[in-house]
């Protein structure tokens, strides 16, 4: 049995949460007829021993070996469920904190729904928090199993960067970058095909990709070797390795095996026709004029990711170079290293955030949660003349979807 504990925690959680909700479901459907409230019991009930057993199940079978898409998608309607409730239970647990005040004062404590009027008339307050609590959290599970259907809904990202010290010959060049690809939570190779078509029908100068091909094996790609082969671009295709690539997160049976790994997904950047980029730089040419292309590995600023990267050794060499671009998988390594020590450099790209997949983009206003944790998560920042560009990813893991944030071909003009 493994993580037993934490189901343990998890399913206990989940059987607290159900019967809390459940006292919102009565009160809101105090006035139905007694056959409709067998039936709203029973499919209530129904939903959450399933997700219940589920849960038990999970101490006793090896979850790794249910087929992929099964597996994402029953973590993620189980989870769903979970912060579903917890978030309904907040607008509850706030009419109990108002009842529990009233008691204080002299008023009995039970969930009355025959007073308390907002006005004159209408229902009660404790009948709206229950409609409210319910249609919050019923809302975010709606959104969430909606979401299930964005996760190949690749959206282009048009971007042009003007710089003053771009030579001549490159005013004009179109690059394409995608990152986080996880091959590893695809599932439907068509729909991947159709967001490779579209980066190609860009006819991009050059194609950069920074990092998280896998989720952790390189066997991950097998199946779509002949997808992301078709990428190509005149001045080429540059890739760099994120986290997820160098297999951190699952285990392994040697250090040995985990190495092999490693050294797989590095060999398969070749074999896609990529030049991997490893702690080093390179010259790009156009009409006589030249300028820097530097990519290094994972560096994080963040403690519970690895810093692989060396910009000592990538960087040496770079100086002469009028214009230069840094591919760096994490974009907390801007702050962190890129901006204090590396002032010349004009152009990072990064992704990993994924903008969470999920959130909100409206014209003006972006909000995720991970913005709590990164402070450059998704789109364009500037500090002075340096920019950065942050990739909301071309894949997804974990959770089988995207709300609000969408999987993202970044097209870049420098003028």
């Amino acid at each position: 049995m493994r993580n037993s504990g934490f189901i343990l925690i998890v399913t206990g959680i989940m059987l607290l949460l159900d019967f809390y909700v459940f006292q919102a479901v009565k009160v809101v459907s105090q006035n139905a007829s007694p056959k409709w409230k067998t039936i709203i019991s029973i499919a209530y009930w129904s939903l959450s021993v399933l997700v219940i057993t589920f849960l038990i199940l999970m101490q006793f079978v090896s979850f790794e070996s249910f087929p992929r898409s099964i597996r994402n998608y029953l973590l993620a309607t189980v989870l769903g469920l979970l912060f579903a409730k917890l978030l309904a239970a907040v607008f509850l647990l706030i009419d109990d904190l108002r009842r529990l005040v009233q008691w204080c004062s002299g008023k009995l404590f039970f969930r009355n729904t025959e007073g308390e009027n907002l006005s004159g008339e209408g229902i009660s307050r404790s009948v709206f928090l229950s409609w409210i609590g319910l249609g919050v959290g019923g809302g975010l599970f709606s959104t969430l199993v909606y979401g299930f259907s964005n996760k190949y809904n690749y959206h282009i990202k048009r971007v042009q960067l003007s710089y003053d010290n771009l030579p001549k010959s490159f005013r004009g060049l179109k690059i394409v970058q995608i990152s986080d690809v996880h091959s590893g939570s695809f599932t439907n190779k068509k729909a991947v095909e159709k967001g490779i078509e579209k980066i190609l029908n860009e006819n991009a100068d050059l194609i950069l990709f920074t990092g998280d091909l896998v989720n952790d094996r390189a066997v991950e790609m097998k199946d779509y070797m002949d997808v992301f082969n078709k990428l190509k671009a005149p001045m080429g295709v540059f890739s760099t390795l994120g986290n997820h690539d160098y297999g951190d997160y699952v285990h392994w049976d040697s250090e040995e095996a985990k190495r092999n790994n490693l050294e797989h997904v590095k060999q398969i950047h070749g074999e896609l026709g990529w030049r991997l980029l490893m702690n080093e730089h390179v010259k790009l040419e156009r009409n006589g004029e030249q300028i820097a292309l530097i990519g290094i590995e994972n560096w994080s600023a963040k403690a519970r990711f690895p810093k692989h990267g060396k910009m000592v050794e990538a960087y040496p060499g770079a100086e002469k170079y009028p214009f230069k671009i840094l591919m760096s998988h994490d974009p907390s390594h801007w702050d962190a290293e890129v901006r204090p020590k590396y002032a010349d450099i004009d152009l990072t790209l990064s992704g990993h955030t994924h903008g969470m997949q999920f959130g909100v983009e409206l014209p003006g206003f972006k909000w995720s949660p991970v913005q709590y944790v990164y402070k450059q998560w998704a789109g364009l920042y500037e500090e002075g003349k340096q920019k950065l560009y942050v990739n909301r990813g071309y894949g997804f893991i974990g959770y089988p979807g995207r709300v609000g944030i969408l999987p993202e071909i970044t097209v870049i003009e420098l003028v």
